[in-house]
């Protein structure tokens, strides 16, 4: 009696169950960096529009007091609030500085990186396609050489066969061209970002270094003459403590 042997494949080889642990590996390290381009592009936009909000706030602040009667009757305060307007009016050169440089230096060059996502997106999708076409010829394979070797099954078998290897060719080059691409683009995210952030950093720093220069000389001009420092200081606390203790009644 003699016996066939069937020859069997496991439900996904070894060497491609291995392959798909490295690429989700990558694949989990891009969607982060995504998600942090992402984030930054987001907050870098919040950071200069926050900062040119504030700005148009306290000038607001200062046309308001102008318009006041309250100024146009007591002349000190009137010469305060003038000086504070203007501090508020060069300080905002400072910040239109500040604003254009984060604009190019950050969110112009973390938009464009950002731009590398989709087609990445692209490719895996195409990967993935060509991985369920790989695995369907791989299944057929195998059904065909469970079955009795008839021969409408030998041909069928024959047939798969050959479909199976270019399915296989077009998987493992798409598969190896992003195993290439992806950690590439991982590594030189620190090159890209790192003089990006250096350049926002210095902005930001001699934004606050100039608005730290005009409010000094401001208060030195709203300081009365026979007051020094500290005894301003505890004026404004007072002050402070005044308006927190008064409650409005109907």
């Amino acid at each position: 009696m003699s016996r066939i042997f069937k020859l069997s494949t496991p439900k996904r080889n070894t060497t491609l169950r291995n392959e798909e642990r490295l690429f989700e590996k990558e694949a989990k390290k891009i969607e982060e960096l995504e998600e942090t381009c992402r984030k930054l592009y987001k907050d870098a936009k919040k950071c200069s529009d926050s900062a040119a909000a504030l700005c148009k706030c306290e000038r607001r602040i200062t046309q308001d007091l102008l318009a006041s009667s309250l100024c146009q009757s007591e002349e000190q305060l009137l010469r305060h609030v003038e000086e504070w307007d203007s501090s508020i009016v060069k300080l905002d050169l400072h910040l239109q500085e500040m604003n254009s440089n984060i604009q190019k230096t950050m969110i112009e060059p973390v938009k464009k990186f950002n731009m590398i996502f989709p087609s990445l997106h692209t490719a895996k999708k195409k990967r993935e396609q060509s991985l369920e076409e790989y695995e369907k010829w791989e299944a057929k394979v195998k059904k065909y050489q469970e079955r009795d070797r008839t021969g409408n099954n030998i041909v069928k078998l024959h047939q798969s066969r050959k479909s199976l290897q270019p399915a296989k060719e077009e998987f493992y080059e798409q598969h190896y061209i992003l195993m290439e691409d992806m950690p590439k683009l991982y590594d030189c995210r620190i090159d890209y970002f790192q003089p990006c952030l250096e350049a926002l950093i210095k902005s930001q720093v001699t934004y606050n270094s100039e608005a730290y220069k005009i409010y000094s000389e401001l208060a030195g001009q709203l300081i009365q003459e026979n007051l020094t420092a500290e005894n301003y200081a505890g004026l404004i606390q007072q002050k402070l403590q005044d308006i927190k203790g008064l409650s409005i009644v109907d």
